[in-house]
């Protein structure tokens, strides 16, 4: 149960969810800054969430979620692409109410004029981005009101983290077509998941195996598993893209970057993995020579 993703489908109806856990793509995100406690717990639960948002797109490409912030907290973003990668960074000022924190709450009440941003980037095609207000006191609840008001998809998500583990569910009742219009159907049925989900505990989210947590959830429907897929840490830095990055800051500003710094070094915050150019490979770029 350490990185994975586990689809599920009451069956003989429109209601399908997701289960994840992230154990070392989380540790591996969380080693690279020392990251206040409440932070910690705020990233995983923004991983876990990307994790389960992501399956529900039929596209490749991926999908992050983005907050940005003033005062102590400047923003933190997460992705998952169709391959299961995922990756989580933050930038904050030291703030005791961080390190005291014991859930996400902490960080999420002390934002000062804040934005949650939803972008879908596919591989093909148009970038979309959707704007949640972070007026809930918990991220769940954010994009639980965003799909009920935005989508209009009535979605139930739960997130639990530490400093070990994440976990997220998610279920959806989905919209019927004409012909499962006509058919009978439980109408009782996804207030009963509803209440059976708003059970479901912390500890429980974090250290159980999805099937385990299935069956104690919903034991009493035909929960139907499609085969688990798996999740990992991946990061998507390259040398190609920094090479990009030289080419857009222009010339001129790699000419002046190289009078103080020979070669130049760039580094990923996501991995910490380093990349330089040398002065002859940065003015190459530009098909210019050293003197």
């Amino acid at each position: 149960m350490s990185d994975l993703r586990q689809r599920f489908y009451i069956e003989d109806s429109p209601v399908r969810g997701e289960v994840v856990h992230l154990e070392q793509a989380l540790q591996t995100i969380l080693a690279q800054r020392n990251y206040a406690p409440a932070v910690q717990i705020l990233l995983g639960e923004m991983l876990s969430a990307t994790a389960l948002l992501a399956s529900t797109l039929k596209i490749k490409g991926r999908i992050s979620l983005q907050i940005q912030a003033e005062g102590t907290f400047k923003w933190a973003m997460a992705e998952c692409n169709h391959l299961g990668d995922v990756r989580a960074l933050a930038d904050y000022e030291e703030d005791p109410r961080f390190m005291q924190g014991e859930d996400s709450r902490t960080v999420l009440s002390s934002l000062v004029k804040p934005i949650l941003f939803i972008n879908i980037e596919p591989e093909f095609g148009e970038r979309y981005q959707g704007i949640v207000a972070l007026d809930q006191p918990t991220l769940a609840g954010c994009l639980m009101q965003y799909y009920d008001l935005s989508a209009q998809i009535p979605t139930r998500i739960v997130l639990a983290s530490s400093a070990q583990r994440s976990g997220g569910l998610l279920i959806q009742l989905l919209p019927r077509n004409n012909e499962e219009e006509q058919q009978r159907v439980d109408e009782d049925l996804w207030p009963r998941l509803t209440m059976l989900t708003e059970t479901l505990k912390t500890e429980e989210l974090t250290d159980l195996s999805a099937q385990e947590i299935l069956y104690r959830l919903y034991n009493e429907e035909e929960v139907r598993l499609p085969e688990v897929e798996q999740l990992q840490f991946n990061c998507t830095c390259s040398r190609d893209k920094c090479k990009n990055a030289l080419i857009q800051i222009g010339l001129d500003a790699v000419k002046e970057t190289l009078e103080f710094q020979n070669p130049i070094e760039m580094d990923c915050q996501f991995c910490n993995k380093k990349y330089q150019f040398t002065a002859k490979e940065a003015l190459d770029l530009f098909g210019e020579h050293l003197s």
